[in-house]
């Protein structure tokens, strides 16, 4: 069975250890705090952070983000365009991502259902895995509806519940467990317009009922998606479609989302099948 990251409370915060009266820093507590950095720089894709960008974002001190960018910097975790003064994900982590030999790929697994919504709604279709509280695209197709909704680019990571593929995944999951998170990102929504802990409650509650998840003009003006997560009873990630919000009306919508549910059959089926292989010594 697929694994996730355990959810953790403390996800992307930073600042528990800033306080004098906090206790010692320990190792644990340190690497922690470089991969929470490394996820605040992921978070803008290939957009790249600005210093005062990575200061609202991380929560920490602005002179503690550019020593801990400096050493990353050094180290290669980080990389600094002399010119815009971004920030973006160093060389390194693409060297050591060369040598992780995952099991399967799931984007690959995805790829041919992706590419047949497309053909089939004609509108962009994505795929988010979940990462903790978040949920990153790691793959998409896109249709050639001449109009097309704003697109997401692989690797952006946003909190769960801001768009339909992460808001999906909070559907799929436990009630008590979907909360949490919730109430723990409560502070990234804030960066959202719409976005809200009262609103996402009501939409997951939404979502369950109705089977997929469904925003509209939420986190795009104009634009509107729906969701389904996968796989059943350990919901990693989710497949979405975006498209303009007068595309995804009734019943087109219920159709959608019926073709959704089968293509995802086909993939649990992959992924049941892979799974059942001996491994690689």
């Amino acid at each position: 069975m697929l694994s996730h990251n355990e959810f953790s409370p403390g996800a992307i915060n930073l600042t528990s250890s800033d306080h004098p009266e906090a206790s010692p820093r320990t190792g644990t507590q340190s690497i922690e705090r470089v991969v929470a950095m490394i996820r605040v720089v992921a978070s803008r894709g290939r957009s790249g952070m600005r210093i005062g960008e990575v200061v609202s974002t991380s929560g920490l001190p602005q002179s503690t983000c550019f020593r801990m960018l400096q050493r990353m910097e050094l180290e290669g975790l980080v990389n600094r365009d002399p010119h815009t003064r971004k920030y973006y994900l160093g060389p390194l982590l693409y060297e050591l991502g060369l040598l992780a030999r995952p099991r399967y790929r799931l984007s690959e697994l995805c790829d041919s259902s992706l590419n047949h919504l497309a053909d089939v709604t004609h509108d962009t279709i994505y795929l988010s895995e979940r990462s903790n509280m978040e949920a990153v695209c790691t793959n998409r197709a896109l249709g050639d509806f001449p109009i097309k909704a704003l697109p997401l680019d692989i690797g952006i990571r946003r909190p769960l519940g801001v768009g339909a593929g992460g808001l999906a995944i909070l559907c799929a999951m436990p009630e008590t467990e979907a909360h949490a998170i919730i109430q723990n990102n409560a502070h990234r929504y804030l960066k959202f317009a719409t976005f809200s802990v009262d609103f996402l409650r009501q939409a997951v509650d939404q979502g369950r009922v109705q089977g997929y998840s469904f925003l509209d003009s939420a986190v795009t003006p104009g634009t509107a998606a729906i969701g389904v997560a996968f796989p059943q009873g350990n919901p990693v990630a989710a497949i979405s479609v975006s498209a303009l919000s007068g595309r995804l009306e009734q019943p087109r919508r219920e159709e959608i989302a019926q073709e959704l549910h089968r293509q995802l059959r086909k993939i649990s089926d992959k992924i049941v099948a892979l799974t059942a292989l001996p491994s690689e010594r």
